[in-house]
């Protein structure tokens, strides 16, 4: 292989190790995602995960177990595994605390769990506000509608829970680019990161450019197309995103496995990206990504993949004429 192309591939692997914010602060660009795992596997996921290299771990309120998060850490820094300073933590405000006066405490919660004095990055999980304590919604009634709460006050709350130094970071999940020029244009403040769901069934081009050029990361969560939360969801997957012919013959032909393929590809796009595994060895295999630099040939065949289908389709907001997949994505 000639000099050039060896320094373009090394290249290329420098810059899918971190992502720089529009302030210039670098983040991590793969990390552990803890949705869906549950508590105590959450604690030996987050173990594993520091000791083969992770330094970025994505929590959330809702997914209920921030506590053995946050005691995963706290050992790993007593351990001296790794140095506070040195890890990515993200966590987000649940939509039942979107008016601005139940921000901080919503935050404060999440890092007393934590066991952390600061975050590394505080999200809107959705745009979406529901009444104080509820969960999820089971009628219309449970939420509020953003005519109450518009997203520009909670994000203005966000803002401030920033300049306290509650959290270096604040940012969007499940946003429009739309939502995110309201926001800004609103406050003055652009949201530094937009988590959204992506993989080759769901690629959004379009949304991942508009955000690019609003100066917004993307994270990608359900990266290997959350084939775990079909019967949560309601759906059923034709073919696994893990198991499409054309992801199982670009493994073979750089001897990987389809989720190392899978999360390369997130990480070739210049996004950032969070796995979600409690195994052990998974967790290592997701690690090794980061070492795979897929072909021009490879990327342009699983763009062909392209279906625009959303795993995790927000229907479970769609009651009532409060919020709809028009209303909700904005598409």
């Amino acid at each position: 292989m000639a000099r050039s192309s060896i320094e373009a591939i090394a290249d290329l692997l420098e810059t899918m190790q971190t992502l720089e914010l529009l302030d210039g602060t670098k983040m991590p660009a793969l990390g552990l995602g803890t949705w869906k795992s549950e508590p105590e596997a959450a604690y030996r996921a987050v173990r594993s995960a520091l000791d083969v290299g992770y330094r970025h771990i994505d929590c959330a309120a809702i997914y209920q177990n921030e506590e053995e998060v946050g005691r995963a850490l706290s050992d790993a820094f007593r351990d001296g595994d790794v140095k506070r300073e040195d890890v990515w933590i993200t966590s987000k405000l649940w939509n039942d605390a979107h008016a601005p006066e139940q921000v901080r405490p919503a935050l404060e919660t999440s890092l007393r769990k934590l066991q952390l004095e600061y975050l590394d990055l505080y999200l809107i999980h959705w745009p979406v506000a529901l009444k104080p304590g509820t969960m999820l919604p089971s009628e219309s009634q449970d939420f509020i509608p953003l005519s109450e709460i518009p997203l520009e006050t909670t994000w203005e709350a966000m803002s401030g829970v920033s300049e306290r130094g509650l959290t270096r970071q604040v940012g969007v999940s499940n946003f429009s680019e739309r939502m995110i020029v309201r926001v800004r244009d609103a406050t003055g403040v652009t949201p530094a990161v937009n988590q959204i769901e992506l993989h080759p069934y769901l690629q959004q081009n379009a949304r991942v450019a508009a955000c690019k050029e609003l100066g917004v990361a993307i994270t990608a969560y359900s990266p290997l197309g959350s084939p775990d939360s079909a019967a949560m969801m309601g759906r059923k997957d034709e073919v696994l995103l893990t198991q499409h012919s054309a992801i199982v013959a670009i493994a073979e032909a750089h001897g990987a496995t389809p989720a190392q393929v899978l999360i390369a590809w997130a990480l070739a796009r210049g996004t950032s990206v969070i796995p979600k595994s409690v195994n052990p060895a998974r967790i290592a295999e997701n690690w090794a990504s980061r070492e795979l630099a897929l072909s021009s040939d490879d990327m342009r065949a699983i763009a062909e993949l392209d279906e625009h289908k959303r795993m995790v389709d927000g229907r479970f907001w769609f009651m009532g004429e409060t919020y709809s997949a028009t209303t909700l994505w904005d598409e």
